[in-house]
């Protein structure tokens, strides 16, 4: 598993105790107490390390490579996925993959951004970042879920749709406008979970949600903290210091009023413990579908509207 830069203490402390497990071994020597106090202490550092992260801590932790994919959370929480490829128009973007599937026994379309964890399975999936004929599938598969009255989960992990001269020629800003705007009249359920990052147009396009919410250590954001660095001090070193002006944090965000919720990640993240956070994942999306069945297509349009409508206030 890959180490971050703010873990390297930590790490520290699990080879001394390693270390004093070896020797205890090798030697016969009794230092169980000795290795007690530094199990008590390492357990003790990680509460307080990951209790208070930085944002551009977050950051490493949102795009770790052995964070869980959708194509993870696809198997974790739901049974009988079949996928639904393509765009109808001769393309089928791998970068957002989607079908039909069942959650604890109903019927619901699942949508969501996929990277891989090698280069090899990144290059099939460039990188999560989706191209026009992406958010193209992506639609088809909301209005399927439409006509069959199947509520909507997406799941959105990606720094952004894919900036390529190719794209922007096939419509790119287009294809996410026509989500923004289809998504808003959908009479379905929508629930939207930004799992890893959520960046720019790119997770908006598939975040028009009735419910909106974050993994613990998710972020959510209008730009990338390098790429507001270039823009305003043209200095992507700078990202910390941007990182900390964005709000890109699940807490945040919630504070804000942009997202509905947090689901709590285990200690180290994510991808510590998949079974964890799929559960997790599981049960508050559940229970969203659960409460947004009962309101009617009308009013479910007209809150979703809203919602959208009373984000951003003007400060004196």
């Amino acid at each position: 598993m890959a180490i971050l830069e703010f873990e390297k203490p930590l790490i520290e402390i699990q080879e001394k105790i390693k270390e004093l497990k070896q020797i205890s071994e090798a030697s016969g020597m009794d230092v169980s107490e000795q290795i007690e106090t530094f199990e008590r202490q390492a357990s003790e550092y990680k509460k307080e390390l990951y209790a208070n992260l930085t944002p551009s801590q977050r950051l490493q932790i949102a795009r770790h490579s052995d964070r869980p994919t959708f194509l993870d959370y696809v198997k974790l929480i739901t049974t009988d996925f079949i996928e639904l490829h393509g765009d109808r128009q001769g393309t089928d973007d791998r970068a957002i993959i989607g079908g039909i599937a069942k959650i604890d026994g109903q019927s619901v379309v699942i949508v969501g951004t996929q990277k891989g964890k090698t280069t090899k399975e990144n290059l099939i999936y460039n990188f999560g970042m989706p191209q026009p004929q992406g958010y193209r599938k992506a639609l088809r598969l909301f209005y399927h879920a439409n006509k069959f009255n199947l509520p909507i989960i997406t799941l959105i992990d990606t720094p952004g749709a894919y900036p390529g001269m190719k794209a922007e020629e096939t419509a790119q800003g287009t294809a996410i406008a026509e989500n923004l705007k289809e998504m808003a009249k959908l009479n379905v359920p929508v629930i939207a979970v930004i799992t890893g990052e959520g960046c720019s147009g790119g997770a908006l396009g598939l975040a028009v949600a009735d419910k909106v919410f974050m993994l613990e250590h998710s972020y959510y954001t209008v730009i990338s903290p390098e790429g507001c660095a270039s823009i305003l001090w043209r200095d992507a070193s700078k990202a910390d210091v941007a990182a900390q002006a964005l709000k890109i944090t699940s807490e945040d965000l919630l504070d804000l009023g942009i997202i509905d919720g947090i689901i709590n990640e285990p200690l180290g993240g994510a991808h510590c413990n998949y079974e964890e956070i799929g559960n997790s994942l599981k049960t508050t999306v559940m229970q969203a579908v659960k409460e947004l069945k009962k309101e009617k297509p009308e009013t479910l349009k007209q809150e979703r509207y809203n919602k959208f409508r009373r984000m951003g206030v003007f400060c004196q």
